[in-house]
């Protein structure tokens, strides 16, 4: 998976949101993403890492995605 496909995934599920992806190892596996949404707006952290997870879940059991770290907070409107 690519860095821009992580990115289209990411503003299709959380649109208006403001969202950076990193590629941690050079290897398309292993990703930071760092999103601010007002999805998350009263979510707890584990609610909010969840919302992302499902964005890549087939990705995430096939390994296509192997690690992916998160960094969720809400946006303010």
């Amino acid at each position: 998976m690519t860095q821009e496909q992580m990115i289209e995934r990411l503003n299709t599920k959380f649109p208006h949101s403001h969202i950076e992806v990193y590629d941690l190892t050079g290897t398309q596996d292993h990703w930071e993403v760092q999103i601010s949404s007002q999805t998350f707006n009263g979510l707890t952290r584990i609610q909010q890492h969840k919302l992302v997870m499902e964005a890549f879940e087939t990705e995430l059991k096939t390994g296509e995605v192997h690690a992916l770290t998160m960094k969720t907070k809400e946006l303010k409107k």
